[in-house]
């Protein structure tokens, strides 16, 4: 099987290119493409943005079509995986606005819609041993008192355990971007995707695997 991942941002693909080898195994291939932002869905084949501004689900529509297209050719095992945060967003809402753009296609692509809730950082703090051997020194308190998938400031809550200063004085160097793909850079090499609590992860990584099993 061949994944194609679009994520909203360079983080999540910093994350997702050490993480999804470790879901996959070496017998399949996937490309992580990341876009810069994640917009609005919507009605229709035509973006309200171009395309070269590369946000993600103003380009939904025309990339799922592709996609089918492509994937429908004879003996073509691919499938097209779409990770994006929750944020505020109602996760019923968001999932069935989703399957609508992905039930207008024809033809349809295989595709999975994974929801990072609240956001990716929640993946990372689905594993606290793997936070801690990056940074011995963070504040367990803050650590401990995340409840998975919780809808919280998932990002600030992290940087209040590991960043010097807390969510604030990140906020106040401009920072907030860079440090997130630190983040994803230096904490995903030591995740084990098959103890992380956070569900959406779970979900993430079950849904590849039973992917490549159909395939086979």
């Amino acid at each position: 099987m061949h994944f194609e991942i679009l994520v909203e941002d360079v983080s999540g693909k910093a994350a997702l290119d050490v993480l999804v080898p470790k879901i996959i195994g070496s017998d399949n291939t996937f490309r992580v493409i990341s876009y810069n932002g994640i917009g609005h869905i919507t009605n229709n084949m035509k973006s309200k943005t171009e395309a070269n501004k590369r946000i993600l689900l103003d380009q939904l529509p025309r990339l799922l079509q592709g996609y089918g297209k492509k994937f429908n050719k004879t003996n073509y095992h691919g499938a097209v995986i779409v990770v994006c945060d929750l944020d505020d967003k109602c996760l019923k809402a968001f999932r069935e606005e989703l399957l609508g753009v992905l039930n207008n296609c024809n033809p349809k692509p295989k595709a999975v819609f994974c929801i990072a809730v609240e956001e990716m950082e929640a993946w990372l703090l689905g594993d606290l041993p793997a936070i801690k051997k990056v940074y011995p020194k963070a504040k367990d308190k803050e650590l401990c008192k995340y409840k998975n998938d919780s809808i919280c400031g998932t990002s600030e809550r992290l940087a209040d355990a590991v960043f010097a200063g807390g969510a604030e004085q990140l906020k106040a160097t401009h920072g907030v971007g860079a440090e997130k793909s630190k983040w994803a850079i230096t904490i995903t090499p030591h995740m084990d995707v098959e103890t992380n609590k956070s569900p959406s992860f779970c979900y993430f990584r079950d849904k590849l695997r039973s992917l490549t099993c159909n395939s086979a």
